[in-house]
């Protein structure tokens, strides 16, 4: 597992802010390749594609997450999806906040972590997405540590 949380994030948490309220309303890019040495840094790669909330097509397209238990934060039973608008191989997510943008921000809140089929962050049925396909995240959660 390679989750990396922004400097953005980490502070939000320090400040009493939950996983939950800091990404409900977010969504989660797909991109080729590794991902970035810090969730502070720029992209790489090429984004496949845009998770929302049922493909955004809804008014309130952002990401939900259910209640969080034993240290785990779900997603939440509304459908997670989108369309592929890019042909290639998952290689990592990057899941932003509300209001995220792209780039380097040391102040952004967003987590990056891998996409694979197992042992992975994001675990996928197939990490080859087809152009115009549409993607659907069946599972995915945050996890707190023990310690």
């Amino acid at each position: 597992m390679a989750l990396r949380l922004s400097t953005g994030t980490r502070n939000a948490l320090a400040n009493a802010k939950g996983l939950k309220t800091i990404f409900n309303g977010g969504v989660l890019d797909i991109f080729t390749g590794g991902q970035p040495v810090s969730a502070d840094y720029a992209e790489t790669g090429t984004k496949l594609i845009r998770i929302s909330l049922i493909s955004g097509t809804s008014n309130t397209s952002g990401l939900t997450f259910g209640t969080a238990a034993s240290g785990l934060l779900p997603k939440s039973a509304t459908a997670w999806s989108g369309v592929v608008a890019v042909s290639g191989i998952a290689g990592y997510f990057r899941l932003y906040a509300t209001a995220g943008t792209s780039g380097t921000s040391g102040t952004d809140r967003r987590i990056d972590g891998n996409v694979g089929l197992s042992g992975s962050d994001l675990e996928l049925s197939n990490a080859s997405l087809v152009l115009s396909a549409t993607l659907t995240v069946d599972t995915f959660s945050l996890t707190v540590p023990v310690s």
